[in-house]
Order: C-alpha cells, then structure tokens, then sequence
C-alpha cells in the first residue's frame, strides 16, 4: 500500500518536543499511517486546516510543561476542537501534561488532570532524573523510560476510559478516554524509547 493511501498522523515536532521525540514515535506508526510533521519550522504547521486532514495528532515528548506551554499555546484551541468533534490525540509524557489544563490543552473530561508522578505518595521515583520505572502494563511487569513522566488523574465518571499501565503505587500511567467525539491516548513515560 502506498503512503498516500494511508491515514495521516500529524506529529508535533518543533521547541516543545524533545530532540528525537517525533521520529521515534514516527517510525512506531508508519506502516498504519502517513507521518507529516507540523510545527513552527515544518512545512504544515498544527492549525484547524492540517488537523482536518489527520486521523491522529501527535504531541510528543518534550521539556519542562512551563518552558514548553508558549511553543504550544497557540495550539491548544485547535486540537481542543478536533478532538472534542471526533479526532484522536496522542499525548507522550509531555504530551500527557498537555492534556491537562494547569497549563495545557484541556482536554480531559471531567475534574481529570495530569501531575508529577514524582510527587504521589508511594512513588519509587522521587526525582526528575532521566531512568527506568516499573509499571503494570495491562497487568504485566514492564520497566520504560521515564524523565518526570505524569500521572494521570482520570475522571471515569465524566467519559469511559480504558486504563493501560499504572505505576507501582496505583497512579495512572497510560490511559485512553472519550472526549466529546473523539478520543486521547496518553502515556506519562515513554513506551517507545529506545535505547539511545
């Protein structure tokens, strides 16, 4: 099957993201989908237009949620209304925080929220050093990469979820929710980190 003929995934790849982010996540999805990547010095950048051609966004990867919020501020209506009117989002450690509100995109539904992992009770990582964290992924002992991964704090009474993986401790570390006709996948560490 040609590239052409397959759905788009727009991934996010400018200052929010972190050096090799997009193109890690871009070659886990492109047998399914034909990878364009949109930001400030991209050929497309994420606007309405770029996401209207997508079947998913990716926001991958990045710095800190404060020094990355002015990259992406601009963003944060547009993916917010193609999401809500039946997009997909996927949200990658950074791009989990993002789907928060304190700042990021809003859109999880509800009172869910996104916060340092680091910080809940029972942590076994209590540090924003780059390293491996233990998590039950669908009931199955993994380690992943994690650099100050999220929790997720997901409001299931607000729109179905499906939870992942979670920490040690409990806490949420991959979720997929509903929001309004669309859907979010998000992952607080990184899944798809390799070993570089």
């Amino acid at each position: 099957m040609s590239t052409a003929a397959l759905p788009i995934a727009l991934i996010y790849r400018g200052p929010a993201a972190c050096r090799g982010c997009p193109e890690t996540i871009a070659d886990l999805l492109r047998q399914k989908y034909q990878i364009v990547y949109a930001g400030p010095k991209e050929q497309v950048d994420v606007n309405k237009n770029t996401l209207s051609t997508a079947q998913l966004y990716v926001q991958p990867g990045g710095g800190d949620l404060d020094e990355a919020w002015p990259h992406v501020r601009r963003y944060a209506s547009p993916i917010h209304d193609y999401v809500r009117n039946g997009g997909k989002y996927l949200g990658i450690c950074l791009g989990a925080y993002l789907a928060g509100t304190e700042p990021g995109f809003g859109l999880l539904p509800g009172r869910g929220q996104t916060d340092q992992y680091i910080t809940s009770m029972g942590a076994v990582i209590t540090s924003e050093i780059d390293t491996v964290v233990p998590l039950l992924w669908r009931g199955r002992l993994r380690h992943v990469y994690f650099q100050d991964g999220t929790r997720l704090m997901i409001d299931r009474t607000a729109a179905p979820a499906e939870i992942l993986a979670v920490y040690t401790n409990g806490e949420i570390a991959a979720a997929v929710q509903n929001y309004g006709k669309g859907r979010l996948g998000m992952v607080g560490p990184h899944p798809e980190a390799n070993e570089e």
